[in-house]
């Protein structure tokens, strides 16, 4: 038995004080690695030196190592007896070797034999396969040939068949050698099924078309042979006898509107793949002289009948000369199962037509400068368009329609984008020009201006609702359009809001130098800024109300989805002019304040009148108090209030201005009753002071709240009569918590509980 080769590490139990096998090796060391067939040393290592170090895993190694020395011991030790016989059990080994080499040897020389003549039969096969193959495609390449040669030959053929049935050529052009009009235009018999002359010959080009068609396909698969080189021109000779031929036949059965003929040729066009003669003979043919009647654009006719550039009259007529002498080509060509698609004689030949007269004849048509001229042009145009879709048998053959070049190319010739900046000048510059106006420009007589709104009393709100409806007016909105107008009626909303809370700001500050444009709000009267809530609030109902319906009727064709986005933009739009009111009301009760404020200031008289005087407690109120709330009576009462003003509103400005008058006499009473309270105790100290120097033993309290009880007695008797002031204007005193608080401070003793005046 073999002994243990010593290892480098000293035998360590498998298992560890908790169960745990010492042996074990990290978990980055994955011994299974060592046996993949693609494992790779160095790439191995190189991943492990990112994180490993090389003595740790020099020493994972021999251990490992150290581990396969001690298993491959083990297996030896276990079955030692079978690996000592096995050498004794080899015996003449190389005798059973020599004897088995035999039989193969013989074997094989059979199969090299045999593979032999198999590689033979197919090298012989694989020759004769190609032969073969080659034969065929040569038979292919002559049959191809022959059949070209033959259709050829039976295309040229038929086209000498064609003057021998006799037609009216009124335009004779084609070259043809054996041509003999003279003996072929007396015969005008019918031939044997009944069909006229003019039908049977567009049944020989449809036949001959057919042909030219095999044709085409043969040339095409037989390219670059000296064979086809040599007959390319007798198939140019042949094409062009056949377009020739087909477009004089074509052109004789649209004069006499021959369905049959017409029908006949245009597949033959479609047979040679030669839509665009049939489309552009049919335009000159037709067409053309029915436009040029219509929009004369030569150089005489021109000047002559130039008389506008308007288009809606002349569409008319286009629309009475198509129904009347295009719509049978037009059924024709767009009947089902006809194999006719391939035409378009609308777009290709009609509008083509159309599009070029209108360039040559009246260019003008096409130019924004005119806005109006320009977009009564377009909406005719678009009808134009939408009559013309009428005659599609299906919506794949309007798509088709609008997708042709023409369709393109005429839509392009109206500039709308132009035609919006025009219409964008136009109406936000003539709202900007009302609002940069020095003043307010109250509208006179607006009942009876026709068209003019009878609820709005400022210029400048008049001219923002007639530039928000000049957005949506028929002859101003444009359907491709209705974005850019949407924005600019927000901006127009967006502008008038703006320029009414800067002159608002501009006032509350007192200087308007910094924002020019605000010079109105600084000059403006009261009753100025009545206008200014009556016009918000009708602004705002008519932009929430009819202008929304209308905006929405016109985009009604607009998804769901859409329709809801305008309206809460429009919406946001009237609200931003009405949360403007709060601000104009403030600014009014400001005007009333300050000169409320020029009154009260008489209060500070009554303390001198008072003091150091004999004058007797006062018995009426001050003359000042009438005139605290006369500017606010005055307003209220007014011709502008009381026609511009709901009464909301007006309980609003009322409340809100006397409150704010009442606070301000609050204030200005309570200053001055504290400030005569101290004046009288420091009067009193120095009144006390004197009569002890001087050894007088008299009382001045009595004389001290004589004067306190004058002074109070005087705003006391004010009050009442702020009281009833106010009650005349039905507010009432006790619910205004400033003027309790006066009450409280003036009033006697026994009287500050109950508010009675």
């Amino acid at each position: 038995m073999l002994e243990s080769i010593p290892t480098a590490l000293p035998h360590r139990s498998t298992t560890d004080f908790f169960s745990d096998p010492v042996d074990s090796h990290p978990l980055w060391f994955k011994s299974n690695l060592f046996l993949s067939p693609t494992f790779d040393s160095e790439s191995y290592i190189s991943e492990l030196r990112t994180f490993v170090p090389f003595e740790t895993l020099r020493s994972e190694l021999q251990a490992h190592l150290s581990s396969l020395n001690h298993e491959l011991i083990d297996l030896i030790n276990r079955d030692y007896a079978d690996f000592v016989n096995l050498s004794t059990k080899l015996v003449d080994v190389d005798a059973a070797v020599v004897r088995m080499r035999a039989p193969l040897l013989e074997l094989r020389e059979k199969i090299e034999g045999f593979r032999g003549s198999v590689e033979g039969s197919l090298v012989a096969l694989q020759s004769g396969l190609k032969q073969r193959s080659e034969a065929a495609a040569a038979r292919e390449v002559l049959q191809l040939l022959l059949d070209t040669f033959h259709v050829v030959s039976k295309v040229e053929k038929l086209i000498k068949e064609l003057p021998s049935m006799p037609t009216d050529w009124s335009n004779g052009d084609v070259n043809m050698a054996d041509r003999n009009s003279a003996s072929h235009a007396a015969t005008l018999q019918n031939v044997e099924n009944g069909t006229n002359l003019r039908e049977t010959q567009s049944m020989l080009l449809e036949r001959i078309a057919s042909e030219m068609n095999r044709l085409k396909f043969y040339i095409a698969h037989a390219q670059n042979l000296p064979f086809i080189e040599n007959m390319e021109k007798r198939f140019q000779s042949a094409s062009l006898l056949l377009d020739a031929s087909l477009g004089h036949c074509f052109v004789d059965g649209l004069e006499h509107q021959d369905e049959n003929v017409i029908y006949n040729c245009l597949r033959a066009y479609a047979a040679i793949d030669n839509t665009k003669n049939a489309e552009e003979i049919f335009r000159t043919t037709i067409v053309a002289p029915l436009i040029q009647k219509i929009i004369p654009h030569g150089s005489t006719e021109f000047v002559a009948g130039a008389s506008g550039d308007e288009l809606e009259n002349d569409y008319n007529q286009i629309k009475q000369c198509v129904e009347k002498d295009c719509k049978f080509l037009l059924e024709i060509s767009s009947a089902e199962n006809s194999g006719l698609h391939v035409f378009d004689f609308l777009a290709n030949s009609i509008l083509k037509e159309v599009l070029s007269a209108i360039q040559k004849g009246k260019p003008g048509a096409f130019s924004p400068g005119r806005p109006s001229e320009f977009l009564k042009n377009y909406k005719s145009s678009l009808d134009f368009l939408a009559h013309l879709e009428g005659y599609c048998p299906s919506r794949s053959a309007v798509a088709k329609f609008r997708g042709e070049a023409v369709y393109v190319e005429f839509m392009k010739q109206w500039n709308v984008g132009v035609y919006f900046s025009l219409r964008f000048q136009e109406i936000a510059g003539a709202l900007h020009s009302a609002l940069i106006a020095a003043s307010l420009a109250p509208i006179h007589n607006s009942h009876s201006d026709e068209g003019r709104s009878p609820l709005l009393t400022l210029k400048q709100s008049e001219t923002l609702l007639e530039s928000l409806r000049s957005c949506w007016r028929e002859d101003v909105f444009v359907l491709s359009c209705s974005d850019k107008f949407l924005r600019l009626s927000l901006q127009l909303l967006s502008r008038y809001s703006n320029w009414l809370s800067s002159g608002l700001a501009a006032r509350k500050v007192g200087n308007s130098g910094a924002n020019p444009g605000n010079e109105w709000a600084i000059s403006a009267a009261p009753d100025d800024f009545i206008y200014i809530l009556h016009d918000t609030n009708c602004l705002a109902s008519e932009v929430c109300g009819d202008y929304l319906a209308h905006v929405l009727q016109l985009l009604s064709s607009c998804p769901a989805e859409v329709l809801d986005l305008v309206k809460q933009s429009i919406i946001q739009g009237g609200r931003a002019l009405n949360a403007l009111q709060p601000s104009v009301i403030n600014t009014i009760v400001g005007t009333l304040v300050e000169k409320a404020v020029e009154d009260l200031r008489q209060l500070k008289g009554i303390t001198a009148t008072f003091r150091l005087t004999n004058k007797p407690l006062p018995v009426r109120h001050s003359p000042y108090v009438s005139g605290l709330l006369r500017p606010l009576k005055t307003l209220l009462e007014g011709q502008q209030a009381t026609t511009y003003l709901t009464t909301e509103t007006r309980n609003k400005l009322l409340v809100s201005a006397v409150n704010e008058i009442t606070n301000r006499y609050y204030e200005i009473a309570a200053d001055l009753i504290e400030m005569a309270k101290k004046t009288e105790s420091s009067l009193q100290r120095l009144r006390m002071g004197a009569q002890k120097r001087a050894g007088a033993s008299m009382d001045v309290t009595d004389h001290n709240v004589s004067e306190n009880a004058k002074f109070s007695m005087q705003l006391f008797l004010d009050i009442q009569e702020y009281g009833r002031n106010l009650a005349a204007l039905e507010v009432e005193a006790a619910d205004i918590p400033a003027y309790c608080s006066l009450w409280r401070c003036v009033a006697p003793s026994d009287r500050q509980n109950v508010i009675e005046f």
